[in-house]
């Protein structure tokens, strides 16, 4: 029984650590004209670029919902991300998110 309380924990603490590499994105950026310093300013934005720029091998996923809205931002995203240094090719774009919910950019070991 100690195997599987042991097990359940190191799954959570999986889950958990995961969870920490996505970052919503407010749905306010989209809301006014951008430039890379509103860009930068957004927590989601520069949390997920420090651990980006912090593991060498990192790459980022940008989650999104169906529609032409939702891919349109994620495409200007990716085009900001890659302005501030990102390398487009590290970047994917996935389209998972429910309806009306914000962007997510999750960074990947």
């Amino acid at each position: 029984m100690s195997r599987w309380l042991a097990l359940a924990v190191l799954c959570l603490a999986a889950a958990s650590a995961r969870a920490d590499d996505i970052f919503t994105v407010a749905p306010a950026l989209w809301d006014r004209p951008r430039s890379a310093r509103a860009v930068l300013e957004q927590p989601a934005v520069r949390q997920a670029l420090e651990q980006y720029l912090a593991r060498p091998a990192a790459r980022m996923i940008i989650h999104h919902g169906y529609g032409q809205d939702p891919l349109l931002q994620a495409e200007e995203l990716r085009m900001w991300l890659m302005a501030l240094a990102v390398d487009g090719a590290r970047v994917a774009l996935i389209n998972d998110v429910r309806p009306h919910e914000p962007l997510k950019i999750e960074v990947v070991k």
